[in-house]
């Protein structure tokens, strides 16, 4: 049915609803490359009662909601596939509270990540997930895309950091679930259940986060190996010695050299790739893991290695893993950047699989991502103007997905099935599986209404 524009803007206001075809055009895709829909408006909540207001009138009339916040996403999640409203929380971007007695922050779901980062650092806190996009990302989106990061082998991912929330559900009523508890087994984990469902069950309009006191040391190096697969064999032995780094990280050939060029950070030119390592904690044994750590990548036929002397050093090394996105934006027209997730011990396999399909298909992809969690970020450099070329990605991404499963790994680590994986998603799970995710989205959502097309078949 046709949005009831005149009711919201009755009930919100003028301004904050928006149907000029240019502001509908910058609601009309995601950070996700080649896809791209029209919503028929887009309500700019500043409210819980505004998120209520358009989910009632949802019910009523039939209309779709694809909710959203900064738009990082990137399997299409924030596309309204099939029009209806753009419900935009970023103007609910307060911090409401940092509890250093309970160690919780309670933050509105547009509040950015980088200073929900910066806040509690003030306090001598620490709020360990950081995805690449954190100095956009909000803690909504990280909330429903369950997003990683470079602390996740040490620290974990968002959703081990989320204690509480309060959601709208379609039709407008409000649940709380969870709390600043430690532990609460009363029921179904609920907050787990809607941590990662991509807008697909519920709208977030609060979150309780847990904190962790600031780590007293930390130590960042970085190792250059002739290839990707010599990095990976440095991971496993790392890992092996019983070290847990907060940070672990490769980057290939291609990346490093356009981050180089990009940032003009000195990377030697002669490797093929680069770990960085890192570690956190008490000062002892931050030196002593951070050497050990070094010495394992000589042993591995690292051609160099160099641990940082100060923070600006540190800084400096992980701004090349930071980096990567924008850098290898510069290399095409359009970026296509996927994720895959395999177990540590199966990296170098997998890496050298994908290196094999990109010859194959005859495309650029570079390859980085989190080592130490098995989380690969193989992306690819086209010009979408060449449909051949566009043809010739999805059938190379088609062969990395089925890769990463044939290596007992996943379609996704973090960024989410959305619009792009669907296809794939009962390669992963089987048909008992997709049938139950059918059941818990008809739970939430009878009608179909929110966020249609994305996460669930």
């Amino acid at each position: 049915m046709p949005v009831p524009v005149d009711l919201l803007r009755q009930a919100i206001g003028d301004e904050h609803v928006l149907t000029q075809k240019h502001d509908l055009l910058a609601y009309s895709t995601d950070a996700t490359p080649l896809q791209r829909a029209m919503p028929e408006a887009v309500v700019l909540a500043g409210s819980r009662e505004d998120i209520i207001t358009v989910l009632r009138l949802a019910a009523e009339h039939r209309f779709p909601v694809t909710p959203r916040a900064s738009g990082t996403n990137l399997s299409g999640g924030a596309v309204p596939l099939h029009g209806g409203v753009v419900l935009s929380c970023a103007r609910m971007n307060r911090l409401l509270e940092i509890d250093e007695t309970n160690l919780t922050a309670t933050v509105e779901p547009g509040f950015q990540n980088a200073l929900l980062q910066a806040a509690v650092a003030e306090r001598g806190l620490f709020y360990p997930p950081d995805p690449g996009s954190q100095s956009i990302s909000t803690i909504g989106g990280n909330v429903m895309e369950c997003s990683g990061g470079l602390r996740g082998l040490k620290y974990g991912i968002t959703r081990d950091y989320v204690m509480g929330m309060e959601a709208v559900l379609i039709g407008g009523e409000t649940i709380r679930l969870g709390g600043k508890l430690t532990k609460d087994v009363a029921g179904y984990d609920l907050v787990r259940l809607l941590v990662g469902s991509e807008g697909t069950l519920a709208v977030l309009t609060e979150i309780t986060v847990k904190l962790l006191p600031m780590p007293a040391a930390k130590m960042t190096g970085a190792a250059f190996f002739a290839d990707l697969e010599a990095s990976a064999r440095s991971v496993g032995r790392i890992v092996a010695d019983r070290i847990l780094p907060a940070t672990l990280e490769f980057l290939d050939r291609t990346t490093m050299q356009v981050v180089d060029e990009s940032a003009g950070l000195g990377l030697p030119d002669d490797a093929g790739a680069m770990l960085i390592f890192g570690q956190d904690g008490a000062v002892e044994v931050v030196e002593r893991e951070t050497r050990r750590m070094a010495e394992i990548c000589r042993e591995e036929g690292a051609i160099s290695v160099e641990v940082a002397a100060t923070d600006a050093e540190a800084d400096k090394l992980l701004a090349a893993r930071r980096g990567a996105i924008p850098a290898l934006a510069r290399l095409a027209p359009t970026l296509i950047l996927e994720d895959v997730t395999v177990p540590r011990s199966e990296l170098p396999a997998v890496v050298r699989k994908i290196q094999q399909i990109a010859l194959e298909e005859e495309l650029l992809i570079a390859v980085f991502g989190h080592a130490g969690d098995g989380n690969l970020h193989p992306v690819c450099c086209i010009d979408d103007r060449d449909p051949e070329q566009v043809a010739r990605v999805h059938r190379a991404f088609d062969r990395i997905f089925a890769t990463a499963l044939e290596h007992g790994g996943t379609i996704t680590g973090e960024h989410g099935v959305g619009m792009t994986k669907l296809s794939h998603l009962e390669d992963r799970l089987g048909a008992t599986g997709i049938e139950l995710l059918r059941g818990i989205k008809r739970a939430f959502d009878p009608l179909g209404l929110l966020n249609p097309g994305k996460a669930v078949p």
